[in-house]
């Protein structure tokens, strides 16, 4: 088996928006089950704002990898690294032991950042709004990738509003 790649997991406003004051600015339950289907069981990665964030720790079914440069920092139930390389290898590491094909970064933005330019899936919500934020997904060359699903949404109920769920692949 190859190395497992990485893969982005986002949802983002239609004004680039991911964050505010460390929450998500939206409720949107239908979003919530594709992040759990996409994830589950395989290993996350997340910065420690992202891990703050998080209503439930750690996110059930999946190995919590969690960046921080706080060397005392001990998340109850996930692993704890001071860098980004060795979080992807942590990461990589379970996901081949499991036979899995790829590790799921969450964020926030700083991992998004890093994971990027070496993803080679994008699990892309865009959320059919413009919020405020203090938060904004990193700009990327989207020619760069090709959409292989496509999935419009309506606001269901527990839904803040309408989105659009996609996949994108590496060209």
């Amino acid at each position: 088996m190859t190395m497992p790649s990485l893969a982005i997991v986002v949802a983002r406003a239609a004004n680039g928006v991911i964050g505010r004051e460390g929450d998500l600015p939206w409720r949107l339950k239908s979003d919530l089950a594709l992040f759990k289907a996409n994830t589950l069981g395989k290993p996350i990665i997340m910065g420690r704002k992202t891990w703050d964030s998080l209503p439930r720790k750690p996110l059930p079914g999946r190995m919590n990898v969690v960046l921080s440069r706080d060397q005392s920092f001990e998340p109850e139930g996930a692993i704890a690294c001071e860098t980004w390389s060795e979080a992807v290898q942590i990461a990589k590491e379970q996901a081949a032991d499991d036979s899995l094909d790829e590790v799921c970064v969450i964020g926030g933005r700083a991992l998004f950042e890093l994971a990027l330019p070496k993803a080679r899936r994008l699990y892309l919500t865009e959320v059919a709004a413009e919020v405020e934020g203090d938060v904004r997904f990193p700009s990327f060359d989207e020619s760069a990738w090709t959409e292989v699903r496509r999935e419009a949404h309506v606001a269901g109920p527990g839904d803040d509003h309408a989105f659009v769920f996609r996949v994108l692949e590496r060209r």
